[in-house]
């Protein structure tokens, strides 16, 4: 396995394009990730094209502010077949800088009405600047499973 790269695969009873409906939706962010991390989307409208900037308020008990937002830069979005994006924060001269991590979802139509969703956390193009006071990956392989799980939850209505 990749050492700077996590995948976690699940496969839902619903067609791509209900399951990508759902991954662009920013509003259903926090009900995918399931942490607690992920507060609710600043920015809610859809996403619909490579290079959009949505945000996401965050908490973390370990972040040095506990509440904090991130901005997330669309890299992939191929409907319904793959969708991801860069997460990063606004400075104070409002620049956005990302940190290197990407969040990906590829999705394998099965037929008519089921769906491989595979779920990516690569931190491959992190600085080593980061990397010393981030330890990679911030959590568990089993968030990513958890996440496809929710994931799934929501797309099938349950």
């Amino acid at each position: 396995m990749d050492q700077e790269k996590v995948s976690a695969t699940l496969t839902v009873a619903v067609p791509a394009a209900r399951v990508f409906a759902v991954l662009a939706d920013p509003t259903t962010h926090s009900a995918i990730d399931g942490t607690g991390w992920v507060q609710e989307a600043a920015d809610r409208a859809p996403l619909t094209e490579v290079g959009q900037i949505f945000r996401m308020d965050m908490h973390h008990a370990n972040h040095p502010n506990g509440d904090y937002q991130v901005a997330n830069k669309v890299q992939v979005l191929d409907p319904p077949r793959a969708i991801g994006w860069l997460t990063g924060q606004e400075k104070d001269d409002g620049r956005l800088e990302f940190g290197g991590w990407i969040w990906r979802y590829d999705l394998a139509p099965l037929g008519p009405s089921k769906t491989e969703v595979t779920l990516t956390y690569d931190w491959s193009a992190v600085p080593q600047s980061i990397r010393e006071y981030l330890q990679f990956p911030p959590f568990g392989p089993e968030h990513l499973t958890n996440s496809l799980h929710h994931l799934a939850e929501l797309v099938s209505g349950g």
